[in-house]
């Protein structure tokens, strides 16, 4: 067995819950301000992982504070888990596993950035029941204790896993003494059964039951909806149900500060804090927005709420809550100390090693907001290439491995056009080369109150023909999900993304 060279005690405890989504850096740094003890990240599935790689990835935050953050980056180059040092001794990874092998294999891949691993084994939702993993592993305990005990002997971090009770208390108590034998450190019990939802009671007497049968810490999670409004309400749910400590999942998503023992802040400064944390930790804008949106609930359609529907990217969401500057200042700090760095290590910028002086290069970005939203700069070049019977265009990309930036030449007729900013995603570096490429060609490139060649107006004509169509969808979605979301909950139905 390999000794657990990090020990996370899991008694008298405040803890953040798994909740998907929800549980990313900015919502887990916050709680830590806060007053939660321990956070746990969203579920992550075993496979997903599996794929990823871990980068050690330099961000460089406001008022020049350098912070390391360590990213576990998908094969597409998304990010699926980003952590950082702050929280290394206080973060427990939770995974979504039906496999012992995979399990361990996850673990051993995170286990030196984070400080305990979690399995989830009572989440009812299809996503993660039809892969046998979550509350579906509840119904096979031989699977439970394998995958259990292979991760005790193979991590040196602290084992835990998150449960539901069984439809019989003596079947819950059996399984949680056969769980405890696996040597795990903890174990944490939503007192719902698998088919039960947050308006349903939680049941405290079957978690104090476990409670006293065990002699591992057990935490106790479910009482958002009927017990936990206040910090006050946690104590008195751990004393309820006679737990070692407590997670905390809704209450804390709808106001991370349930967790300060001077009592709840304000809702405006509690958003601004997490706003603060998601740009300088780069979080994407799609999470952000959605976190905001289970903050702000009876909220969402007050004119702020409406904002916060439009907003298409950090910066639209940063001033909606009054917060452009602090955009502004941030990124250009952030791009100022990008700069700086890129220059003290030139061997490792990633700058194209070929001979570039034959590419026609201008300073452009691709702003979103600075065009129609049904043309865009590629599909200007793109159209403008058939209509002259030449090559359809030829897009060379390369990401810079120190800032993970992308920069893209594209080759229309033999002539190569490069913009020298570097952007976040490949298609923005590929819009951006687009544009340098039509406007040294002195081309419309779809500006909005540009004059528009007679094929962009045939396909805004098409468009505003079907009014309805999938653009116009695309961007109804976001408010309606809100809405949906709101309704949910209000009625006492399970968020569909959350989880538990």
């Amino acid at each position: 067995m390999i000794e657990h060279s990090l020990s996370l005690c899991y008694r008298n405890k405040l803890i953040l819950a798994p909740m998907v989504r929800v549980g990313t850096l900015p919502m887990r740094l916050l709680a830590l301000d806060y007053g939660a003890d321990i956070v746990y990240c969203e579920e992550l599935i075993d496979l997903k992982m599996l794929q990823c790689k871990r980068v050690v990835n330099v961000c460089l935050c406001f008022l020049a504070e350098v912070l390391s953050t360590v990213d576990f980056v998908a094969p597409d180059d998304r990010v699926v888990f980003r952590t950082c040092e702050r929280e290394q001794s206080k973060v427990v990874f939770q995974m979504g596993t039906s496999d012992a092998e995979r399990a361990l294999a996850v673990a051993r891949l995170v286990e030196n950035d984070v400080a305990g691993i979690d399995v989830n084994m009572g989440c009812p939702k299809e996503y993660s029941t039809k892969g046998g993993m979550g509350a579906a592993l509840l119904s096979d305990p031989d699977k439970i204790e394998k995958i259990l005990s292979t991760l005790v002997k193979g991590t040196r971090r602290p084992v835990t896993c998150k449960i539901r009770i069984l439809p019989s208390l003596e079947d819950t108590l059996s399984l949680v003494k056969r769980i405890e034998r696996t040597g795990i450190a903890a174990v944490t019990v939503h007192g719902r059964k698998r088919e039960e939802r947050p308006q349903h009671p939680v049941s405290c007497e079957a978690i104090k039951a476990i409670a006293e049968t065990l002699s591992i810490p057990v935490i106790a999670n479910g009482g958002s909806h009927d017990h936990i409004q206040k910090y006050l309400d946690i104590e008195d749910f751990r004393q309820a149900t006679a737990a070692s400590s407590v997670m905390v999942a809704r209450a804390a998503m709808w106001n991370p500060s349930i967790f300060l023992k001077e009592g709840l802040r304000p809702l405006e400064e509690v958003m601004q804090k997490y706003i603060r944390y998601a740009v300088q930790y780069e979080n994407h804008y799609t999470n952000t927005k959605y976190c905001l949106c289970q903050m702000l609930r009876e909220q969402l359609e007050s004119p702020q709420g409406r904002l916060l529907h439009a907003a298409q990217s950090s910066q639209e969401i940063c001033e909606a809550f009054g917060l452009g500057a602090f955009y502004e200042e941030t990124t250009r700090e952030l791009n100022a100390q990008r700069a700086e760095l890129l220059a003290r290590t030139p061997e490792t910028a990633g700058e194209p090693a070929e001979d570039t002086s034959d590419v026609i290069k201008m300073a452009v970005k691709f702003d979103r907001r600075a065009y129609s939203p049904q043309i865009t700069p590629k599909m200007c070049l793109l159209e403008w290439c058939r209509k002259e019977k030449l090559a359809q265009p030829v897009y060379d990309t390369v990401q810079r491995p120190l800032d993970r930036l992308f920069c893209s030449v594209v080759t229309v007729a033999e002539q190569k056009y490069q913009s020298t900013l570097w952007d976040k995603s490949k298609k923005l570096a590929e819009q951006a080369a687009a544009i340098v490429c039509l406007r040294s060609r002195g081309l419309p490139e779809g500006r909005l109150g540009e004059e528009s060649p007679s094929w962009h107006k045939r396909k805004r004509e098409a468009t505003d023909q079907d009014p309805e169509g999938p653009r116009a969808q695309e961007q109804a979605v976001p408010g309606e999900l809100c809405k949906k979301l709101f309704v949910a909950l209000g009625s006492g139905e399970e968020s569909p993304l959350e989880g538990w």
